[in-house]
């Protein structure tokens, strides 16, 4: 078992029974406490991003609420000015009484003259009568706030639609990520699938690795993040993502997995977190993918399963039951066995050619030239 030290990763522990961080779907688990009671105002403050982000029964709230508050609220308004001019039914209407507003003589009528005003749809059966000068101004006022309630709640609406959030659930990793030889080296494996035809622009792929760590000054980090690269063959920017891609990371000295092996993984505690960053092709809108793997979840000693093939029609299938399926390889315990092994084979490699060279018979002259000697022509005479 490791001793944490500088970097190293840190042996299970109490954290192991605790949920992530990240979950597989990419949201964060993580909660505020102890804000203080002004900071809450912020959110009002910044009110446009708070509605985009409430969940949809609180914008299906806020939207029945907004449109029935202002009907009634109106109404209210409506039922006064009738009241004070004396339309309503039950008061003492002098001859030639002129009302503000046609049938409107209760509540329940100023109610759907509000409403029918505000949403323009006008039956006919209710109407200014211009006996008032307050109804003119009122009409004017409501008008212009039903159409700021549309405007915003359809902004609201149409915001959350075109969420990136909703292109990234078209994004998905495989399950699991395993730990096999790829290109002569040990490395990290995991795969990435793009599950529509148009392609994320621009994507780059990157890891955190969080775990607890030690200063040599007794200082303990909680959730330390340490820089993971990952690579594709084609490069790590500006990837091609029409199929799914294996992405590796090379486990070397400078890799926080340097110190693991296959029987020391599973007690290791730390939380590897991917990230796909992209443009949408269709909606130019940035959007990014989150995963994260648990030593639980990274299998040494396998491979993933081929998943591309060629019909015989030319097109190119993408076999996904076999996306998270992999089968074991043979591969080094360790990468310390790993580097032992090549360099053992190197200098094998190196006593062959000496003891090849050392067989040779005599001594090279490099001052030697060889020239081409031509037949001489014979001019002796008799």
């Amino acid at each position: 078992m490791f001793k944490l030290l500088q970097g190293h990763i840190q042996p299970a522990g109490h954290r192991s029974g605790k949920t992530r961080l990240v979950t597989k779907d990419g949201r964060c688990n993580i909660e505020f406490g102890n804000i203080e009671y002004s900071n809450h105002f912020a959110y009002l403050v910044d009110f446009w991003t708070t509605f985009v982000e409430i969940r949809w029964r609180f914008v299906l709230l806020l939207f029945v609420a907004s449109f029935t508050g202002s009907w009634f609220i109106f109404s209210l308004l409506w039922y006064w000015i009738a009241k004070s001019n004396g339309d309503l039914t039950g008061q003492n209407r002098t001859d030639g009484h002129v009302q503000c507003v046609d049938n409107v003589n209760g509540l329940t009528t100023a109610f759907l003259y509000s409403l029918e005003t505000q949403t323009t749809i006008g039956y006919g059966g209710r109407a200014l009568t211009g006996h008032c000068a307050g109804t003119v101004a009122l009409i004017i006022i409501q008008s212009l706030i039903g159409v700021f309630i549309n405007c915003f709640m359809c902004g609201v609406i149409l915001a959350k639609i075109s969420l990136p959030k909703k292109r990234a659930k078209t994004v998905t990793f495989s399950n699991k990520a395993v730990i096999c030889l790829k290109k002569g080296s040990l490395c990290l494996l995991i795969r990435v699938a793009n599950l529509r035809k148009t392609l994320l622009i621009g994507s780059q792929i990157y890891g955190k690795l969080l775990r607890t760590t030690t200063t040599p000054d007794g200082e303990t980090i909680i959730l330390d993040q340490v820089d993971i690269d990952f690579m594709v063959d084609a490069g790590k920017d500006n990837l091609f993502f029409v199929c799914p891609l294996t992405l590796y990371h090379v486990i070397d000295r400078s890799s926080p997995f340097y110190e693991l092996s296959a029987d020391s993984l599973s007690q290791q505690d730390f939380e590897l977190v991917v990230f796909l960053d992209g443009t949408a092709e269709s909606t130019s809108s940035a959007c990014q993918v989150r995963t994260s793997y648990i030593p639980q979840e990274i299998e040494w000693g396998y491979n993933f399963l081929p998943i591309i093939s060629r019909t015989k029609t030319g097109k190119y299938r993408v076999d996904f039951s076999n996306f998270s399926k992999s089968v074991q390889v043979t591969t080094p315990h360790c990468i310390h066995c790993f580097e032992t092994d090549y360099d053992q084979k190197n200098q094998n490699s190196h006593s062959l050619e000496n003891h090849n060279n050392q067989e040779k018979v005599g001594i090279d002259n490099l001052g030697f030239q060889v020239i081409d000697i031509h037949e001489s022509v014979d001019i002796t005479k008799m």
